[in-house]
Order: structure tokens, then C-alpha cells, then sequence
């Protein structure tokens, strides 16, 4: 499967759980880190654990390995590893504090609103 694949698995995976603004940025050429970014926050350290929890369980279900998961016990900035995509799940005034999307302003913006429910 593809790194688009896994996007898609971890962003339905995310709205699942109601989590809350999901941005996907694409990372190529930009980071060597990872191809994408996944940006998203939940309102309670409760929603930011189940967000965190579901995607790695769906990526897992789906063949792919998580490398690491950091922060779940904390639950205010949980960052999941999952190799070409890592998905930040953030507690509301964590994301707010932090920006990252303007940090990564220069990312383009994926367009994952076909996995969104509406």
C-alpha cells in the first residue's frame, strides 16, 4: 500500500473519533522526516486518546507498523509515528499554542475531504 493509503486510513481513522480541524500537509520536498502531516485535536484528554488509539489501531489493522506513539499518557500533544505519515492529535489549547500548521506554512495543503464525514 501506498503513503496516500495510510493517509487516508489514519485521517478516517481520526474522524472516526470526532477529532476536530483535520489538516493533511504534504511534507515532500519539504522535511525529510515524513511525506505527510497529519493535523487534528480533540477537546478532552479523554477524545485525544481515543483519536490517538483509533489510528494506530486502523494502521495496524491495515499491514502498517507504528514505529512510536509519544505524549498518549499526557494527552495534550500525541504524536503518532507511522513512518512516511505522522499524525499530531492535539488537546485544544495545545494546538492553538503550538501552531504547527503556520510552522509548516510553506506545506501544501492534501486534499482528504472525500474521507470526511460531513
Amino acid at each position: 500500500m501506498s503513503n496516500q493509503e495510510l493517509l487516508k486510513i489514519a485521517v478516517k481513522a481520526a474522524d472516526d473519533k470526532r477529532a476536530e480541524d483535520i489538516l493533511a500537509l504534504n511534507m515532500q520536498g519539504i522535511s525529510l522526516i515524513a511525506d505527510y502531516f497529519i493535523i487534528c485535536h480533540g477537546n478532552s484528554d479523554k477524545q485525544v486518546q481515543a483519536i490517538a488509539r483509533e489510528i494506530k489501531e486502523k494502521a495496524e489493522e491495515n499491514g502498517y507498523n507504528v514505529r512510536r506513539m509519544e505524549g498518549f499518557d499526557e494527552a495534550t500533544w500525541i504524536l503518532i509515528d507511522l513512518g512516511d505519515v505522522v499524525a499530531h492529535v492535539f488537546h485544544r489549547d495545545e494546538r492553538s499554542y503550538y501552531k504547527l500548521e503556520r510552522l509548516w506554512g510553506d506545506a501544501p495543503l492534501e486534499d482528504i475531504h472525500s474521507e470526511l464525514t460531513t
